[in-house]
């Protein structure tokens, strides 16, 4: 078995529901988020972590500390999981946003917030980080944030930047699955909700 690490998003939110730019905020679980982790950290505590990793905003970290209560393997808190800061924007709605910042909108370039760039290099390298901590055949899950994950994903996989946005966003509670290869980190599961399957292939 390789290093495995499964990106975890965490539940619903009032604001996502509201459709506002949460970034830094800490902005807790609704009551069907506290449902989502609960649900989630069943199905993935029968893969069995080793280390449990958290950003240190609310709303991750209930949804990590959902999977440490049935593992009794602990949550560590990192900075460098948070959600992509969203600078003058956090609080605010899309439609709000777009008829504030028009230019800024068009790009998705939050004023005082975090380029996409350094979110992916942040993210990547704080799951490097932990990875050096982690045994040969260990399971790393990342309890953190959407905009995070994603581009983590990204950089991890030293993806290109302009193919950063072919990786698709998400969902709450939902999860993406990267194994160590002969070359490097491989996606082999994204925006999962169920059990990773066993693959069988040709290639390696």
């Amino acid at each position: 078995m390789s290093r495995r690490i499964v990106c975890w998003r965490h539940g619903q939110t009032l604001w996502n529901i509201e459709h506002r730019f949460q970034g830094h905020a800490d902005i807790p679980l609704d009551e069907t988020g506290l449902a989502q982790a609960a649900r989630a950290a069943s199905l993935l505590a029968t893969l069995r972590p080793t280390m449990i990793v958290s950003s240190d905003l609310q709303r991750a970290y209930d949804t990590a500390s959902a999977l440490s209560r049935l593992t009794d393997v602990p949550v560590h808190t990192d900075k460098a999981f948070r959600e992509r800061s969203g600078g003058e924007w956090e609080g605010f709605t899309g439609p709000e946003i777009k008829e504030r910042w028009p230019a800024e909108h068009a790009a998705w370039e939050p004023p005082g917030g975090e380029t996409v760039a350094a979110v992916a290099a942040r993210v990547a390298d704080g799951i490097t980080t932990w990875l050096d901590r982690l045994e040969p055949d260990g399971l790393l899950v990342l309890a953190s944030h959407g905009a995070a994950l994603r581009f983590g994903i990204a950089g991890l996989l030293r993806l290109p930047d302009h193919l950063w946005y072919n990786l698709g966003p998400l969902g709450n509670c939902s999860w993406s699955v990267l194994a160590e290869g002969r070359e490097g980190w491989r996606l082999l599961e994204h925006n999962a909700g169920t059990l990773p399957e066993p693959v069988a292939s040709d290639d390696r």
